[in-house]
C-alpha cells in the first residue's frame, strides 16, 4: 500500500485508472479531498472513494466492474407479481438526506458513509448532481431508498436501502426503465453483489466500462431533471 501515490489536496489529479492495483482490487490511490471537483474528476475516469473512518481516503476502480445496462434490467415471475399489486411508489429527489443517512445506519455490517461523505454528496445534491431515489409505501411510509450521481448518460448508484420487502428490487426497475427513457446508457453498480446480478447486472472489463464511461460522460441525458414519470403498465407487460 506504501507505493500508491498520495494525493496532495492543493493538487487536483488522479493516477490513470488502469493502474490500480490487482490485490486489493481497484486501489489505486490515497489522501487528496472529498472537494466536489475531485469527485467529479474522479467519477469521470472511471474512480470512486471508499474508506472507513480510521483510514485515509481510499480511491478504487476494481477490475472487472459491475454495471446496469438499463434495457436488461431482470424481472422475476415473484417481482413481476410484486409490482402487479402496486404497492409502492417511486419518486426522486423528495429528501435526500434522509436517504443517505439511512444508507449510512442501516447496514448491518457497517458503513464507509462517514460524515464527511456524507456532506460531500450533499454538496453534489445541491449542485443538481447526485439524486436520491425513494420508494414509497401504500401509506406513505419510506420503504426504501438509494442515492447516487448522474453525469452525462451515465448513473453511479453509490448506496442502497430496504425497509420491506421487495421495495430495493421495485426501485431497481423503476430506475432502471427511467433511466432508458431519459437515455442513459449505463448504471454503475461498482462491485457485484448477488442481489445486483439478479437483476440483470453484470461484470465487464474495466477497459470496457472506461470506454463506455468516455462515450457518454460528456452527453446530456434526454431530460436535466429527476422527475419519475416512468410507471409499470401493469398485468399486461
Amino acid at each position: 500500500m506504501t507505493s500508491l501515490p498520495w494525493l496532495d489536496p492543493e493538487q487536483l489529479w488522479f493516477p490513470p485508472a488502469d493502474e490500480a492495483l490487482d490485490d486489493p482490487d481497484g486501489l489505486l490511490a490515497l489522501g487528496g479531498d472529498l472537494s466536489s471537483q475531485r469527485l467529479l474528476l474522479a467519477y469521470r475516469n472511471g474512480i470512486f472513494p471508499w474508506f472507513s473512518d480510521d483510514q485515509p481516503i481510499l480511491w478504487w476502480s476494481p477490475n472487472p466492474r459491475c454495471v446496469l445496462f438499463p434495457n436488461e434490467i431482470h424481472i422475476s415471475r415473484s417481482l413481476r407479481r410484486t409490482l402487479n399489486q402496486r404497492r409502492f411508489e417511486v419518486t426522486a429527489d423528495q429528501c435526500f438526506s434522509r436517504i443517505i443517512r439511512l444508507c449510512a445506519t442501516t447496514r448491518a455490517e457497517g458503513t464507509w458513509i462517514t460524515d464527511d461523505m456524507i456532506g460531500a454528496y450533499t454538496d453534489l445534491h445541491r449542485q443538481g448532481i447526485a439524486h436520491s431515489i425513494e420508494i414509497w409505501n401504500r401509506q406513505g411510509e419510506l420503504a426504501g431508498g438509494m442515492y447516487g450521481l448522474a453525469l452525462g448518460r451515465c448513473f453511479f448508484g453509490e448506496s442502497m436501502f430496504s425497509l420491506e420487502t421487495n421495495a430495493s428490487k421495485v426501485l431497481m426497475v423503476h430506475l432502471a426503465n427511467q433511466l432508458s427513457a431519459w437515455g442513459y446508457q449505463m448504471m454503475d453498480c461498482q462491485v457485484e453483489s448477488d442481489h445486483l446480478l439478479s437483476m440483470g447486472a453484470r461484470t465487464i472489463p474495466r477497459a470496457e466500462f472506461l470506454s463506455i464511461l468516455r462515450a457518454c460522460v460528456d452527453r446530456k441525458a434526454d431530460q436535466p431533471d429527476w422527475t419519475f414519470t416512468w410507471r409499470w403498465p401493469g398485468p399486461e407487460a
